[in-house]
């Protein structure tokens, strides 16, 4: 056995600083591990008494019997650290740190932490600042978590590894309260050494675990998440995750468009999307998603049936699901007469959706063949059964109706229970029936199920070559640098002449012919049309006229006298795209959004995180086009011409080749607008922004 096998199963335990006093914090463990039948040797460390109950105590662990596979250390801060390089010299497998007072209590506890990290050598470390955790697949319970005063836990098939011990009591009294039963529930706090990952992985091998839950508040090794995330994924194990931190005021300071749509959660959004972690949006999700889940069924489309003894709650599950983009169809000609025929002369409306039997009664046969019926229809991928108040006299009878015809198929049947009524929700929990008392909770569970048959995207490392870039000045590049850079890696942009004068401005848009677009040359201006420095549609005679005064506004909003212009191209037809590049702790991504000076406005964006080496696939290209809202606008939306999408997807491509390849030197870049033109045009990039590091 590995160390983190021999900490959530071990045979030994020891309890530094444990309590006589089985009522007092360090008193619990002892007290839960008898409580819950822990069959393995405890050895409690006290110097002050010779025996907890029945149980020899050692005055320290040099005494200690013989070497434990695991220690619950109960000490402060200020001592932790030396019962942790005592027991690591004595070969123990792994420590629990309880204690907090480290990196979440500033310098002070961060020095702590490094020391705490230090003195355990190749002991591994649980915490500090943890809960613990609880193996509830063999009963071994290592917290003093008061939720586990509970005389039996509800064990399941569900893995929790949360960032925040107070979370475990509160998923562990929730579940247990529901019938929902879990394996594992792992608090892993601080992670000064073993982190979230490492028990992705042991959850991945545990045969009793089939879906994983986490509770994160941040990520700190992305790529050994993302590498974990991705194996339970091939292993069939989903991964449902809720993360906190969702509000991000600092995404406002960003110099670039890109910066302020791609904030830490968008982040994570792309993370979990590439990695095929269902993201939680509410903190109850964190159950109704796994124990859907949990069930194995598959749910191969959208379209689900209804079935109802109480029509109110009928209407509000069709609502709910509609509003989640599932389907509630009419049944087909066969259904409804297959249904119609189990009617008989009972007044019931089998030939809709929901199916409604208020009227005949809660009749089993008719039960069991309308359930029968609707999950062998072609019609339906799903059925949601409605439990209603008559179910709360006889709430086996609604139960024992699912549970005879859950073997004759493998779609999904969640139960919406109408009435307040947490017992009959717990029976059709407790017999594998995932039962809600909210009819959102029907659809979001639906949505999860969905989601599971979604390939993640799995991105296969695409070197590109570096290129030299000597020649461009460290800082931010004014909009030509900018396009110079754009156009090394294949980014076409519009044509242009850079000016000096009016006189110079006015010949270069006589060459051109046409109205163009003019604008100040500065690195110190990034927002250009926030301070009247752009100006589109100008007729070359007006050039030099509207130059004057651009410079003249242009300083007088911003103290910067503009030395140098730009004119431009107008380009006439194509649409408006945002292509950018973000960078934070979770790794480098490319954003595509529509554009313009609304970007911000509009946020329909999508990101895609680059892998370990090089850039982005055609594959990953298109999928990213696809996400958007607006993406009929590029697809000839109500008879207008295709947009060149093959030319925007090279583009894609390109661009996050030049971040690769640039690597840590490229601190911002965005391109805002790209055109993307008619079908068979290409894209051009009419502004841009880079910033490069020294």
């Amino acid at each position: 056995m590995n160390a983190i096998s021999r900490l959530i199963r071990p045979r030994s335990v020891a309890i530094i600083g444990a309590s006589a006093d089985l009522g007092k914090t360090a008193g619990r463990p002892l007290a839960y591990l008898r409580k819950h039948g822990f069959d393995g040797a405890i050895y409690p460390v006290n110097p002050r008494v010779t025996h907890i109950g029945d149980v020899p105590c050692y005055p320290d662990i040099d005494s200690l019997p013989a070497v434990p596979d695991v220690a619950i250390i109960l000490l402060g801060a200020g001592r932790a650290h030396q019962a942790v390089r005592e027991l690591a010299q004595k070969g123990t497998a792994a420590a629990i740190v309880l204690a907090s007072g480290y990196s979440e209590a500033g310098a002070e506890g961060k020095e702590r932490q490094q020391q705490l990290r230090q003195a355990a050598g190749a002991m591994r470390i649980l915490g500090p600042n943890t809960i613990g955790l609880v193996n509830l697949t063999d009963g071994i319970p290592l917290s003093a978590s008061g939720a586990l005063e509970m005389d039996q836990f509800p064990v399941g098939d569900v893995g929790v590894v949360s960032q925040s011990g107070g979370i475990l009591g509160a998923l562990l009294s929730r579940a247990a309260a529901r019938g929902i039963g879990m394996s594992k529930l792992i608090s892993t706090s601080n992670e000064v050494d073993l982190e979230m990952a490492d028990f992705i992985d042991y959850l991945v091998d545990d045969t009793s675990t089939k879906v994983i839950a986490l509770y994160i508040e941040s990520i700190r090794n992305p790529q050994k998440f993302r590498a974990a995330a991705l194996r339970a994924r091939l292993a069939g194990k989903p991964i449902v995750a809720f993360k906190i931190g969702r509000s991000e005021a600092g995404a406002q300071a960003a110099i670039s468009h890109t910066g302020a749509l791609a904030g830490q959660d968008t982040m994570y959004d792309a993370l979990f999307r590439q990695t095929g972690v269902i993201r939680a949006q509410r903190f109850s999700d964190l159950l109704d998603m796994p124990s859907a889940l949990s069930t194995g069924r598959i749910l191969r489309g959208r379209r689900v049936a209804i079935l109802t003894s109480t029509g109110g709650a009928g209407t509000l599950v069709s609502d709910s699901l509609g509003v989640a983009g599932f389907e509630t169809p009419a049944p087909g000609a066969r259904t409804a007469a297959a249904l119609l025929a189990l009617q008989g002369d009972m007044p019931a409306a089998l030939d809709r959706n929901p199916v409604d039997v208020t009227l005949a009664g809660l009749q089993p046969d008719l039960l069991r063949g309308a359930i029968a019926t609707l999950s062998a229809s072609d019609d339906y991928d799903a059925l949601v059964m409605i439990v209603g108040s008559s179910s709360l006299g006889n709430p086996q009878l609604m139960a024992n109706a699912i549970c005879d015809c859950l073997p004759e198929t493998d779609k999904p049947i969640v139960a919406f229970v109408s009435p307040h009524a947490p017992n009959v929700a717990r029976l059709l929990n407790q017999r594998q029936i995932p039962a809600f008392m909210e009819p959102e909770c029907c659809a979001v569970a639906l949505d999860a199920m969905w989601q599971t048959q979604a390939e993640p995207a799995l991105q296969a490392p695409c070197i590109v070559q570096s290129t030299p870039l000597a020649d461009l000045p460290a800082g931010t590049l004014n909009e030509a640098q900018a396009r110079d850079l754009f156009s090394r890696f294949g980014i076409a942009g519009a044509g242009q002449t850079i000016v000096s004068n009016p006189i110079q401005a006015q010949a270069a848009a006589l060459q051109y012919g046409s109205a163009v677009v003019l604008k100040i040359l500065s690195s110190q201006i990034m927002h250009k049309s926030d301070v009247g420095g752009v100006c589109v549609g100008v007729a070359p005679e007006h050039v030099a006229e509207r130059i004057t005064r651009m410079q003249t506004e242009v300083y007088a909003k911003t103290g910067v006298r503009p030395e140098q212009f730009l004119v431009q191209q107008m380009v006439t037809s194509g649409i408006e795209l945002i292509l950018g590049f973000h960078r934070d702790a979770l790794g480098s991504a490319i954003l595509l959004g529509m554009g313009g000076v609304t970007a911000e406005l509009l946020k329909d964006t999508t990101m895609r995180l680059l892998p370990q080496q090089g850039g982005l696939s055609l594959a990953d290209a298109y999928d990213m086009m696809h996400d958007l809202r607006t993406w009929p606008l590029l697809d000839g939306y109500r008879g207008r011409i295709k947009a060149d999408q093959q030319a925007l997807a090279q583009a894609i491509v390109n661009f996050s080749n030049m971040v690769a390849s640039v690597g840590d030197r490229l601190i911002e870049a965005e391109i805002n607008p790209l055109f993307v033109l008619p079908d068979g045009q290409g894209v051009k990039a009419a502004d841009g922004i880079a910033i490069l590091a020294g």
